[in-house]
This record gives structure tokens, C-alpha cells and sequence, in this order.
């Protein structure tokens, strides 16, 4: 588990892990990065509690070189990653382990049930759930078990690990993708079990939203600069929802300066789409099961955010590469602790 200013979920995270019923040896390896929330402490007061507990330090603050090194720290012959922003549902070790078993697969993945507290995380979450949100891929909501892409978080047998290489360290978001690619090359099977069941808890505020869903942009951006078209093709849907509200602000321009009636008839064929996309909005905040009136406001505002973010992360990322972008998000978050 890598963690970096965790302090209001890393608790509630641990005690998923740790509440894992198995009839075989485990450990719980945290990878601790510098933060400044009180998270180092309350990670040790947890260590200092349960010998289960393992602490590995991670300087450099990023996801794959804090994984590798509480994998390298590790002991046994199953790996499960697990995000401090996230709890395991009960029953999930023992079920993914018997999956592995079942499947001969090398990683096995699950769902990601995002839920939240508050009504913009409870939009966010929503929308996280929602094909319509996040593209639809299979741990987003899939019910047909079956071979994957990728796994979210990923359950992993160590000896391929060690066979095709733990995580690239020069890829900060996207590298669980990355990985599963390497598996697959290297002949092994990736199992989506929608019986795994991962909740996660979305970012609590619109700008921490929007910081990471623009840092997720930009390492696809680089990840298609890597690998192409190996990536999904829904990947590329946010960036051209960008490129078209940029030509919908440039011919609104020139239909005020220099386009006559006509030109300016026929250019504003270019609004059409956002005109769909603001119906779709609109459409997915009045749905049934949007919750509260606040909930509903938030979803309008929050579809756009994350779209428009990772598109305008992902265009910069294709264009010029990620370089060493962060997800800023994870930086500077309060201590208040979660109920």
C-alpha cells in the first residue's frame, strides 16, 4: 500500500486489510512517502499495534517506485496492491486468491465501487460508477467474469512479477495499465471477477478533482505516446470533447469579427455537439438515483470537470509528454479524521 497523506482514510484502509479472513500467512507493507498530515505517525502507531504491519520508506512520493519497494520488501508469493484512498470489501483476499487459483491467471482484478460522504463526493462517486463517467471499463461496473486489460489494483503472482519486472518507475499514473500490457506480452492471462469488490473514496473537493484527473490526462497522453493504439479507444473521447469546445470558442470569434451571415450560419454546425454533451449532462443529473438536489447541482458541474480535465492532461501529455507531472491532489490534505 502506497500512502502519502492518507491521515482521514488510511485507518479505515488498514482495517479492511487486516480484517481479511485466510487460512495462509500475510503481511501488510506500507510504503510511506514524505507527507506532512500526520499519516507517518499514524502509520507507525498502526505498525507499533499489529506485527502484520511493515513500513518501507518512499522519498520520492510516487505510486510505482513506493509499490516496488514494499514489493521487494514483501515475503510471500501472492502480491495484493491495495490504494490507502480505498477499503477491501470482506471475503476479497480469499475469493482473489481462489481466482488465481481457478483461472491459472497472473493478476486478478476486481470492481472498484466508489461511494461518498458528502454531496460532492457522493456526485463524484455516482459518475465514477457510471460508464458515462469514466468510460466504461470493466472494473467500473462490469458483471461478466472474464480476460481483462488491466485489473484495478491487481492481485499478482510474485513469480511474474519478478519474470516481466515490477512497475515502471517512470510512469506516475497509468502504471498499473503499463504492467498488465507486459503480462499479456509476456503470454500470461489478466481476470476481471466481478465478484471482487474494491470501494473507493473520489477526491473531496472540485479542485482536487480536477488536479487529479489532469494528471491521469497527461500520463495517457504519454502512455499513447509509448504504445499508440494498444490504448482503448475511450480513452481518446475527453480529448476530442476539448479539441471541439476550442473550435466552438474560435469560430464563436469569428462570427463576431469577420464572418458573414451565411459563413456564420453554416459554422455553427461545430455547436452541435457540445449542445449533445450539455443534454447529456443534464440527462445524467436528473436520472433517477442522482440523489439530493446538491448531489444533482455537483453532477452537472462535476461531468464536465472531469472530462475536460483529463482531456486538455491527455492533449498536453501526447503533445509534449507528462515530463513529471504529479498528481497534485494527493499533496497537502487536512488530518481531519473520517467518522
Amino acid at each position: 500500500m502506497p500512502v502519502l497523506n492518507e491521515h482521514r482514510y488510511l485507518r479505515h484502509a488498514v482495517d479492511s486489510v487486516l480484517a481479511q479472513d485466510l487460512d495462509v500467512p500475510s503481511e501488510l507493507v506500507l510504503a510511506l512517502g514524505p507527507s506532512t498530515d500526520g499519516t507517518t505517525e499514524l502509520a507507525r502507531q498502526l505498525a507499533d499495534a499489529d506485527e502484520r504491519i511493515r513500513i518501507v520508506d518512499n522519498p520520492a512520493a510516487h505510486i510505482p517506485v513506493g509499490l516496488n519497494a514494499a514489493i521487494r520488501a514483501s515475503r510471500y508469493a501472492t502480491i495484493i496492491r491495495v490504494d490507502a484512498h480505498s477499503e477491501l470489501a470482506p471475503g476479497y483476499a480469499a475469493r482473489a486468491l481462489e481466482t488465481l487459483e481457478r483461472t491459472g491467471a497472473a493478476n486478478v482484478g476486481g470492481v472498484m465501487h466508489a461511494e461518498g460522504r458528502t454531496p460532492f463526493q457522493k456526485a463524484v462517486a455516482r459518475l465514477y460508477n457510471s460508464p458515462i463517467g469514466l468510460g466504461g471499463g470493466a472494473y467500473h461496473g462490469g458483471t461478466h467474469e472474464g480476460e481483462a486489460e488491466s485489473a484495478y489494483l491487481g492481485v499478482m503472482r510474485r513469480a511474474v512479477l519478478d519474470e516481466v519486472g515490477l512497475f515502471d518507475e517512470t510512469i506516475r499514473r497509468g502504471e498499473d495499465w503499463e504492467l498488465n500490457l507486459r503480462i499479456r506480452r509476456a503470454g500470461h492471462r489478466v481476470w476481471f471477477d466481478p465478484h471482487l469488490s474494491v470501494t473507493y473514496w473520489p477526491r473531496e473537493s472540485w479542485l482536487r478533482l480536477a488536479r487529479q484527473f489532469r494528471a491521469t490526462g497527461a500520463w495517457r497522453g504519454e502512455l499513447v505516446r509509448r504504445f499508440g493504439r494498444r490504448n482503448g479507444i475511450r480513452f481518446f473521447a475527453p480529448p476530442a470533447l476539448v479539441l471541439v469546445l476550442g473550435a466552438a470558442v474560435v469560430v464563436g470569434i469569428l462570427q463576431l469579427t469577420v464572418l458573414d451571415a451565411l459563413s456564420a450560419l453554416l459554422a455553427s454546425i461545430v455547436y452541435l455537439p457540445l449542445l449533445a454533451y450539455v443534454l447529456l449532462d443534464l440527462a445524467v443529473a436528473l436520472a433517477p438515483g442522482g440523489g439530493s438536489l446538491r448531489q444533482r447541482l455537483w453532477t452537472l458541474i462535476v461531468l464536465p470537470t472531469m472530462h475536460i480535465s483529463w482531456g486538455l492532461g491527455f492533449l498536453g501529455g501526447v503533445l509534449s509528454g507528462a515530463r513529471d507531472t504529479v498528481d497534485a491532489s494527493r499533496l497537502g490534505t487536512r488530518n481531519t479524521p473520517l467518522p
